[in-house]
């Protein structure tokens, strides 16, 4: 998982009262290691990555954005965005009163090529550009159009409330590799195995095997990303098969670890 260690100084985050318009666009270079404080705004963001992976931390759960999706963060909820890669990222903000339309939770969507070459061409424009009956204004309006119909993926992670779920969560985060089944668990946390299935799927909403699998592929995005064999990152988040590994992976994914970033 990522690690604000790795780049010690923290990215700025814009210093604004309000967005001068119902859309607002930020392109940044990433250095591998950025990360932002935890954070909150009185409007959404859709970040999504061009290159590199974002990820994106809530109290609810971790999203991770693979090249072509973007995670979508409501108004109001406290997040912090970390890269543990070079990354060239593209945020949206929408102005909360003009995305009234959307779900009030984070959520991974996929970049469909209408809604990446629209972002492409807002990005272009000025910070205050023309409203009314403007070529800009149409474009705005096409895209938040298209940022409804967005097409939503499982690249999510949800995390327990339960403090002693929540500790061994966090432990699997930092260790992906390791193979203690569920009846360890349970062991350290002096309940039956039983119990720990049942509070797993009541919190989270996944299964105990169903949550470590999603974590172990997200776990892995990273290592893809910076170069690292399909082999070594299979290995490194606690496959000892890489054809299960490349299995499970285009099962949660939809493509290969080579299509997904050869694409």
């Amino acid at each position: 998982m990522p690690s604000k260690g790795q780049h010690p100084a923290p990215r700025l985050i814009p210093a604004l009262a309000s967005l001068p318009r119902p859309l607002y666009a930020r392109a940044e270079s990433l250095h591998a290691g950025s990360w932002t404080p935890r954070h909150q705004h009185d409007w959404v963001q859709f970040s999504y990555a061009i290159s590199g992976v974002l990820g994106v931390y809530t109290a609810e759960g971790s999203y991770f954005a693979p090249p072509q999706w973007g995670v979508w963060v409501p108004a109001g909820v406290e997040h912090e965005v970390i890269t543990s890669t070079r990354a060239e990222m593209r945020s949206l903000y929408v102005r909360r009163e003009d995305a009234l339309w959307a779900e009030p939770r984070c959520r991974v969507l996929e970049v469909t090529p209408l809604a990446r070459e629209l972002i492409k061409q807002f990005c272009l424009f000025a910070v205050d550009y023309p409203e009314g009956d403007s070529p800009e204004a149409h474009v705005v309006q096409v895209l938040l159009d298209q940022l409804q119909v967005l097409p939503e993926v499982s690249f999510s992670l949800p995390l327990p409330q339960h403090p002693r779920l929540l500790e061994l969560c966090n432990d699997l985060l930092e260790h992906p590799e390791q193979q203690h089944n569920l009846g360890h668990w349970a062991e350290r946390m002096g309940r039956s195995q039983k119990t720990v299935m049942r509070l797993f799927q009541r919190e989270t909403g996944l299964s105990f095997r169903a949550w470590r699998q999603r974590m172990r592929l997200l776990s892995s995005l990273d290592a893809l990303q910076a170069g690292h064999s399909v082999t070594e990152a299979a290995l490194g988040c606690g496959y000892d098969s890489t054809s299960a590994y490349i299995a499970a992976f285009k099962g949660l994914f939809g493509a290969t670890p080579g299509e997904l970033f050869r694409n």
